[in-house]
């Protein structure tokens, strides 16, 4: 009764006083869902507090416990076909998506404007909280973008299970007001596409700036083996920069990596025991690979790195990983590595 009666009251507040009557369906799969026959309201966040021990040459630089990310959403719908997202951060520094989507032209082609991610790559379009290793490479932090304000259109359900994005989009350029306008575009396609086997292929293309850059990505999974790589070419504020990672992961207890519209989803448990993985990669290039402390590395200067992790997936919500990563500048011979755990609650 106190559910149906906290439930109502949010469907008054979110749908308004005309629909506080309406029959009210709650369910707590994924966030805590209301909705009723013409609208839906959920709310959702992630905390992933991290510990986190990095060294430069032997020398520690970092060795602390804090809070890696901590969002806020809510999403739903106010019609038929337009659909909204406000998500924030709980450290106060601001929104990252807060968008308009428009669904009227059914899911070949669907509207979308406001704060969103960019559509360059694989690695950088599976959330944070999905990703096996719990840091990206340093190669995809050098060319993604993250969220900006644009206006994107995007579409699925073709042949070969094939998706695409075109955005048009606007950055701020360091500490001026000056915006640049940028684009950005992806394609992805599955050749094969089964429960428990799946062939990922794409192509990106970004350009904002200083930044210009083509980005080809390959995924694979066959029952609990899975796998992953991209390449990146192109140039970063006037200068030549390339650079590739491979990752490859096993679930120990049986359990296949999800795909959905391109891109892999985080391990789903199969039993109450919870879902073991472990997972390594290799990258080498140019790229920011600030977490094992080697700075920005550009032009001449590269990097390589190898990391190797370990996940504990408890239910569809509560995650407990680690990883290892360590790494050499090509150019100066320093030597960096960083031990990181993080727990995560997601809904």
């Amino acid at each position: 009764m106190k559910t149906k009666l906290i439930a109502a009251l949010i469907a008054a507040t979110a749908f308004g006083a005309s629909n506080a009557n309406a029959e009210v369906k709650v369910s707590t799969k994924g966030g805590l869902k209301v909705s009723t026959d013409t609208h839906q309201f959920q709310l959702g966040g992630r905390i992933q507090y991290d510990y986190n021990r990095a060294e430069l040459n032997g020398v520690v630089d970092e060795d602390q416990f804090d809070l890696r990310r901590g969002r806020i959403y809510v999403k739903g719908n106010v019609s038929e076909d337009w659909h909204f997202k406000a998500q924030f951060n709980l450290d106060g520094s601001g929104a990252e998506d807060l968008y308009l989507r428009y669904t009227g032209w059914g899911k070949g082609a669907v509207l979308t404007l406001g704060n969103q991610l960019q559509p360059f790559g694989l690695q950088e379009l599976v959330s944070s909280k999905d990703v096996p290793i719990l840091e990206r490479s340093a190669i995809n932090e050098l060319f993604e973008r993250g969220r900006e304000a644009s206006v994107q259109l995007a579409g699925s359900g073709f042949g070969l299970d094939s998706t695409y994005t075109v955005s048009a989009f606007t950055e701020e350029q360091g500490d001026s007001s000056d915006e640049e306008f940028g684009f950005a575009g992806r394609f992805t396609a599955a050749p094969i596409k089964q429960d428990r086997s799946v062939l990922h292929l794409g192509v990106s293309y970004l350009d904002v700036g200083e930044v210009d850059v083509f980005g080809i990505e390959a995924g694979y999974t066959l029952g609990s083996f899975h796998a992953q790589a991209e390449y990146h070419d192109g140039t970063f504020e006037g200068v030549d920069a390339d650079g590739y990672y491979l990752q490859l992961g096993y679930i120990l207890t049986g359990e296949t990596r999800p795909y959905k519209n391109g891109v892999f989803k985080k391990v789903k448990p199969s039993s109450k025991s919870g879902a073991w993985e472990v997972v390594a990669r290799y990258e080498d290039g140019n790229g920011e690979f600030d977490d094992i402390e080697l700075g920005d590395v550009l032009g001449a200067e590269e990097a390589d790195s190898i990391a190797l992790g370990l996940n504990y997936y408890l239910n569809n919500n509560v995650r407990i990983g680690a990883s290892y990563t360590d790494g050499e500048n090509k150019l100066t011979g320093d030597d960096g590595n960083e031990f990181r755990v993080r727990f995560q609650i997601a809904y």
